[in-house]
């Protein structure tokens, strides 16, 4: 049996949990370290120069609140990296493709072989301090389920549709995070730029 059941969550499935665990998630850290990755190579002398942030089809059809959202921490970290919104009716330098995933995982308590232990397991069995309760000798430890968090982007020249550079970003959690984890995400995995560095690294960002 897998160690770990592995739940996908569509944005739609995620907005009421975004919104509530904003605060959840912001109040238990001051500064939240995500691992990073980035590809590509910048043109030597090119400036950061005008984007403009293209959604693809699925992205059209989602909520307009939640993709608002993830835009959003976007916008914020392309400026901070020294690009620009293009002006009404301009050509953007380049176009921006970006993405954000949440998976919650849920550990079975029969994935541990030792699945008694009052360490790391959800049961409690006899034994051990605190086995037995109202519903005798057996009794569920509450966990709470994790989430890995993700986010990627992609920037290409608007004129050739060339790749320039590619940045991800990933944390763990015991919440969804909500707009500003990902936002701070966004910040993380440009904070390189122009530099690429393909193994994955730390970047801390201060959260609001």
């Amino acid at each position: 049996m897998n160690s770990h059941r592995r739940i996908a969550l569509r944005w739609t499935a995620v907005g009421a949990a975004l919104a509530a665990a904003t605060l959840a998630g912001c109040a238990s850290f001051k500064t939240l370290t995500s691992e990073v990755s980035t590809f590509g190579e910048w043109p030597t002398g090119r400036p950061a120069g005008s984007y403009v942030i293209e959604r693809l089809p699925s992205q059209q059809a989602a909520p307009g609140g939640l993709q608002a959202d993830v835009e959003q921490g976007a916008h914020q970290a392309l400026q901070m990296a020294g690009f620009v919104p293009t002006a009404a009716g301009a050509t953007p330098d380049v176009v921006v493709q970006i993405g954000a995933r949440i998976t919650r995982y849920d550990r079975s308590p029969w994935d541990d072989p030792l699945w008694w232990r009052p360490y790391g397991s959800r049961w409690a069995g006899p034994g051990w301090p605190g086995a037995w309760g109202p519903y005798g000798p057996w009794r569920w430890r509450s966990e709470p389920s994790e989430y890995q968090r993700e986010v990627g982007l992609l920037i290409r020249d608007k004129a050739s549709g060339q790749p320039l550079y590619e940045a991800r970003a990933r944390t763990d959690g015991i919440t969804a995070g909500g707009p500003p984890v990902i936002a701070a995400m966004f910040s993380a995995a440009l904070k390189d730029f122009p530099k690429a560095r393909n193994e994955p690294h730390d970047v801390d960002i201060q959260l609001p």
